[in-house]
């Protein structure tokens, strides 16, 4: 199935290759204190053309249907001021953004196991979901964002087709822009009813590609051979390209084996991490369906002792030049 004409991916001069989807090549910038414009310069190096931004509303548990956000103890790179400051310098360096709001739920649960227990809940969450993101959407419209998120990761809620629908649906009313949802790797991409109504296949791609503490390379890229079948399966299902709008692994022995978790022990390796982004990136960036990725994730304040390292951003380390040599070459 050919995905052409999917212009917001596009790179500015530089065309598709037939039959190609032009790719996002983004970072998941993180929101910190107030910054000085220059701290996005060196995205342009990296030939990245996209960030996304993460603004957040809280819940006090996975059953509490209240959601509380523009909450004014945020960090200002959170708050609308600091976005919409971040994205405007962004636009400058021919940087567009991605909009992707996310909940959070008190004492570190997941929001993926947002549940209500009954259906009056249920309608009062989804009301409350709809004042967020609309708060949001309305942003993202005012400011010129590129690209909204309609949710991230919320996986208890998403089999609730008819309620989603109706929240795009009023998304639209008020944004111009291209829409995506955020699904978690795990299954839920696959379960989702509601694709047709957005604009690309959003994944936090988190995929587990390798036990042991320093997997070879040939068994990383090996381990992608399966996911990348199963991926173009839902792109040519839905008729819509994938983005990745999360990946990511940490610098450290045993950090393929479960990629989402960020507070385990082990020794630095860099190493790992090189050729963990190299073979996600061979395997899936010249897939005519996939539509790029954002790396997580970007400091406006890189680390001090990059060799000792061991977190998600590859900044100062090896992982950089492979991921230079897409965003920029290919």
């Amino acid at each position: 199935m050919m995905l052409l004409g999917f212009c917001l991916l596009s790179r500015p001069g530089a065309p598709p290759r037939a039959g190609q989807v032009q790719k996002m090549r983004g970072v998941c910038w993180e929101g910190a204190g107030r910054i000085d414009p220059s701290r996005l310069d060196p995205l342009r190096e990296l030939g990245a053309d996209w960030i996304s931004q993460t603004p957040f509303g809280w819940a006090r548990s996975i059953d509490s249907p209240e959601i509380r956000f523009g909450s004014s103890r945020v960090l200002w790179g959170e708050s609308d001021e600091g976005l919409a400051s971040t994205a405007a310098w962004a636009r400058e360096r021919g940087i567009r953004t991605l909009l992707k709001p996310h909940l959070w739920v008190h004492h570190g649960t997941w929001p993926g196991d947002i549940k209500m227990r009954t259906e009056p809940e249920w309608a009062l969450w989804f009301e409350q979901y709809e004042r967020f993101i609309l708060h949001y959407a309305r942003f993202a419209e005012k400011h010129g964002l590129e690209a909204l998120a309609v949710g991230t990761e919320l996986g208890g809620t998403t089999d609730r087709e008819r309620e989603w629908r109706r929240i795009i649906g009023r998304v639209r009313e008020v944004y111009r822009g291209r829409l995506t949802y955020c699904a978690n790797w795990h299954e839920e991409p696959q379960r989702i009813a509601f694709w047709d109504a957005l604009d690309f296949i959003g994944i936090q791609a988190y995929y587990p590609l390798a036990d042991g503490p320093a997997p070879s390379p040939e068994a990383i890229r090996s381990a992608w051979k399966p996911i990348a079948r199963q991926l173009e399966s839902l792109a040519s299902r839905t008729g819509r390209p994938i983005v990745f709008t999360e990946v990511g692994y940490r610098s450290q022995d045993g950090a393929l084996a479960r990629p989402w978790e960020w507070n385990t022990d082990g020794r630095v390796n860099h190493a790992l991490q090189q050729d963990a982004f190299a073979a996600m990136l061979d395997a899936l960036w010249d897939r005519p369906w996939f539509g790029g990725t954002f790396v997580w994730k970007w400091h406006p304040v890189p680390p001090g002792d990059t060799d000792a390292s061991s977190d998600f951003t590859p900044q100062g380390k090896p992982a950089l030049d492979s991921i230079r040599a897409v965003y920029v070459h290919r």
